[in-house]
């Protein structure tokens, strides 16, 4: 009997290995500690302020004020809904925490791109004229800003009259996965030959594995910018998405409209059929980040650098993807 038992017991301990080695994160990586700090800069919060000079605060930001008159200038300062808006948008900041976040975003891309370097980090509302884009990352000075005004909350009172599919990744949990989409950005390499809705599918894969890369332990849902429903939602129906994807021939074809359908953000995406009020926005990016992850299963010994190189037709063919159970 004795012996039985221990065969038992070995067969058990080599399966609960193997299942933990099956579910192991492959993006998990041990970076250099400490990690490099980020210092965050809060423009607004001098901005907003009456004590503070305009004419400092001009010499101190420069290129701050863009094209706007100095006489909007002072009436921006003084404007008591841009300045309730700031207050409520940093009140839900934790300051410390993000540049922590920050701090290991940047150190995990720096482990896949030595060369890189950390940006200067940026806070500042818009007061709500610019949350069309929430984060955008200047190369030359290697400036990074972050719009507090674009993450007060999903249903946030000064969100009234705004898209509703819009203000669902407008929360602090989206701000650090928006930040990595950018710098992603700064990263793939765009094919601008032969565009068909495979190569959409792709870059759009490209910059979703990257967000695998850099954010490891960030729920996949908050990376894509869908709520848990939403995702839930594609992973549920992935087989008849690529199903409905093949079977209507829009693989490899080059139907400018696709991207509007199937890649921009919307409320949901567009097969014109009954299912769309219900589906997910964005299937194309969801499919295009399934087939790369596909791929890394088949090829994980592939540097990430020499991935991205990767034209989208070799990335396809490799992975043999076919709507599977994915993970």
């Amino acid at each position: 009997m004795k012996p039985k038992f221990f065969l038992l017991l070995l067969y058990m301990l080599l399966f609960v290995f193997s299942c933990s080695k099956k579910n192991e994160n492959p993006w998990n990586i041990e970076l250099k500690h400490p990690v490099e700090k980020v210092e965050i800069t809060d423009i607004s919060k001098s901005f907003y302020d009456q004590d503070y000079p305009l004419q400092s605060f001009k010499q101190e930001y420069p290129w701050f004020q863009g094209t706007v008159s100095d006489e909007d200038f002072v009436k921006r300062r003084k404007d008591s809904t841009e300045i309730a808006i700031y207050k409520e948008a940093a009140g839900k900041i934790n300051q410390k925490k993000l540049s922590t976040d920050l701090a290991n975003l940047f150190a995990h891309i720096k482990y896949y791109f030595p060369k890189f370097k950390n940006p200067k980090v940026f806070l500042y509302s818009s007061g709500l004229q610019g949350i069309d884009i929430p984060v955008f990352y200047q190369r030359e000075e290697n400036f990074l800003f972050i719009d507090l005004s674009a993450f007060l909350g999903d249903r946030n009172h000064f969100y009234n009259g705004l898209e509703r599919y819009l203000q669902k990744s407008m929360n602090p949990q989206n701000i650090i996965p928006k930040v990595t989409f950018v710098m992603a950005e700064q990263t793939v390499p765009m094919e601008t030959q032969h565009q068909k809705f495979l190569n959409l599918l792709i870059y759009e894969g490209k910059l979703m594995l990257l967000q695998d890369a850099f954010l490891p332990d960030t729920p996949d849902y908050l990376k894509i910018n869908y709520t848990k429903e939403q995702y839930q939602w594609a992973k549920a129906n992935e087989q008849d998405i690529w199903n409905f994807f093949v079977e209507k021939d829009l693989v490899f074809s080059d139907d400018t409209l696709l991207y509007n359908r199937f890649i921009a953000p919307g409320p949901f995406s567009k097969f014109y059929t009954e299912v769309d009020n219900e589906s997910s926005p964005q299937l194309g990016v969801f499919i295009g980040w399934q087939i790369c992850k596909k791929f890394y299963k088949i090829k994980p010994q592939i540097p990430i650098k020499k991935f991205l190189r990767m034209n989208a037709k070799d990335i396809f063919n490799t992975s043999e993807y076919r709507a599977e159970q994915n993970d």
